[in-house]
């Protein structure tokens, strides 16, 4: 178990209650991405476990990813069906990876409807039914289960995000190295999403969340388009992360008030 720099008791509870578990504590925190490398460095397992503190795990989970992830020999990474406390499917447990029109219309609702064409929904990957198994382009990291082989050809985590956009990168390289990535959806876990951090993201977390869109879209799209198509696109993450910091800040002064 990794402690990013909790700033509680936490670690000591934790190492109390469950001393069976190793504990690697952070003086700050580093990050989702750096904190879970410095686990995954440590483990010679066939198969790990990403798990974020918002999530429960329900009974055979951890059975059904293994099976899955074991019944093939190139999947590499396998995600279970993620809901919502209120039972809600949490659409992020299965993705296609963003395209400009798929994430301007994710951002802006279009995509979410039930209505919506498979282009505009393409961020929840359409071509899977929620308890229909088979292959995504990404799970989410709340959850993912990995293939120690994979892991040490793909290499680890990207710790230049420090919050937001690593699964989505990691999920990527996983492609790109030949290894499969799947969403097994008769394994479930609750996510209490946002349940590790405050309900309105903190300005540092929507910097990293869009600093993060702006790394991945850098590494992986921006070298095959044009510069102009580039430039585009790096003003609209901008021009999104002025107006929901414009927006978090007339909140808390509502809020004041």
């Amino acid at each position: 178990m990794v402690d990013s720099g909790s700033g509680d008791e936490t670690p000591e509870v934790a190492e109390r209650e469950f001393p069976a578990v190793e504990m690697i504590r952070c003086e700050e925190n580093v990050g989702f991405a750096a904190a879970n490398n410095r686990a995954l460095r440590e483990t010679d397992s066939p198969a790990v476990v990403l798990l974020n503190p918002d999530t429960e795990v329900r009974a055979g989970t951890l059975d059904r990813c293994r099976e899955r992830l074991t019944a093939e020999p190139r999947t590499g990474m396998v995600g279970p069906k993620l809901v919502l406390p209120s039972g809600e499917l949490d659409h992020a447990c299965k993705r296609s990876f963003p395209t400009p029109l798929s994430a301007l219309a994710h951002f802006s609702g279009l995509g979410r409807g039930e209505g919506a064409s498979s282009r505009l929904g393409q961020y929840r990957a359409p071509h899977l039914e929620e308890d229909e198994a088979g292959e995504v382009d990404a799970v989410n990291g709340a959850f993912m289960m990995v293939r120690l082989d994979a892991m040490r050809e793909v290499g680890l985590l990207d710790e230049g995000y420090w919050l937001y956009m690593e699964d989505l990168d990691w999920c990527y390289r996983f492609w790109q190295a030949g290894w499969e990535v799947r969403y097994e959806p008769a394994a479930v876990a609750t996510h209490v999403k946002g349940g590790s951090s405050p309900a309105r993201r903190a300005v540092r977390q929507e910097v990293a969340f869009h600093r993060g869109m702006g790394r991945f879209y850098r590494k992986f799209y921006a070298p095959q388009r044009s510069v102009i198509a580039n430039v585009v696109v790096y003003a609209g993450i901008g021009a999104k992360l002025a107006l929901t910091l414009a927006k978090t800040g007339f909140a808390r002064l509502i809020h004041r008030r």
